[in-house]
C-alpha cells in the first residue's frame, strides 16, 4: 500500500484539511475539483490568511487512464463554511493498492483501477496572498 504523500506530485499537499467542490467522472478518469491545503514545503505556500487556517489554493486531483471505476458507497451531503460557499467535504484518505486506488470521504468511497500516478495541478494564483480572489496582476 502506498500513501498519497508517497507521490511527488501530492507529497506537498494536505488532502484531509482540503475542500472536495466538485466530482467529474468520466470513462476513465475521476477528477476532484479542490479548494486544496499546501503545506509549507510547497513551493507556492505562503502564511494562511487571517481568516483561515491553511494556506488554500484552487486545485484538480485527477486519476487518469482508468480501466474501471467502482464506487463502494457515494453520498452528496453538502456543507457550507462562513462565507457560504458549499462543498462536500474532504478527502479522509487516498491510498494506492495492488492494482487500484482507494479514495474516501464524506462524499462516498471510490476504487479506481489504474496504473497511472494522481495528478495534481493549481488552477489558479489562489495562492497570492496579496489577492484573496485569486486574481493576477502582469
Amino acid at each position: 500500500m502506498t500513501n498519497y504523500t508517497d507521490f511527488p506530485d501530492l507529497a506537498n499537499v494536505y488532502l484531509e484539511d482540503s475542500f472536495v467542490l466538485a466530482i467529474d467522472e468520466t470513462p476513465t478518469s475521476l477528477t476532484f475539483r479542490l479548494e486544496a491545503v499546501l503545506t509549507s514545503s510547497h513551493p507556492r505556500y505562503h502564511a494562511p490568511r487571517p481568516d483561515e487556517a491553511h494556506c488554500y489554493a484552487d486545485a484538480v486531483l485527477t486519476i487518469a487512464e482508468a480501466t474501471k471505476i467502482e464506487w463502494v458507497t457515494r453520498s452528496s451531503p453538502t456543507s457550507r463554511d462562513a462565507t457560504g460557499e458549499e462543498d462536500l467535504g474532504n478527502i479522509d484518505s487516498l491510498q494506492r493498492h495492488d492494482n487500484h486506488y482507494e479514495i474516501a470521504g464524506d462524499w462516498g468511497h471510490v476504487r479506481i483501477y489504474s496504473s497511472a500516478a494522481p495528478n495534481f495541478t493549481l488552477t489558479s494564483e489562489a495562492t497570492n496572498p496579496s489577492d484573496p480572489h485569486g486574481n493576477t496582476t502582469a
